[in-house]
């Protein structure tokens, strides 16, 4: 009973910002590892950003270092992905996966946001 379900993407000028917003339910939220990852057609599908279960700890890719920041809402089952000096490789469909207990692969896939980013 798993489900992820991911909002926020949009329009949006290199340089702008979008926040993302992925609400889980089916399984215990604050025990697991959550993710952001995005998919460019054409591109290998990029480990974007991870999170710990209480948020102590965050994890980013080189190429959004600086400019994104990954959060979490225990209390509303969601975790968010804040995007700021957005550049046109940031077009994407982004995705919030679970991370696998004791492993560094994701179990669980929404159907994911598009972001398009216009130049």
């Amino acid at each position: 009973q798993v489900q992820l379900v991911e909002s926020g993407g949009g329009l949006v000028q290199p340089g702008g910002s979008l926040r993302l917003s992925c609400v889980a339910s089916g399984f215990t939220f604050n025990i697991y590892v959550m993710n952001w990852y995005r998919q460019t057609p054409g591109k290998e599908r990029e480990l974007v950003a991870g999170i710990t279960g209480f948020g102590s700890v965050t994890n980013y890719a080189d190429s959004v270092k600086g400019r994104f920041t990954i959060s979490r809402d225990n209390a509303k089952n969601t975790v968010y992905l804040q995007m700021n000096s957005m550049k046109p490789e940031d077009r994407a469909v982004y995705y919030c996966p679970r991370a696998s207990r004791g492993g560094s692969n994701c179990d669980y896939w929404g159907q994911g946001t598009q972001d398009t980013v216009y130049s």
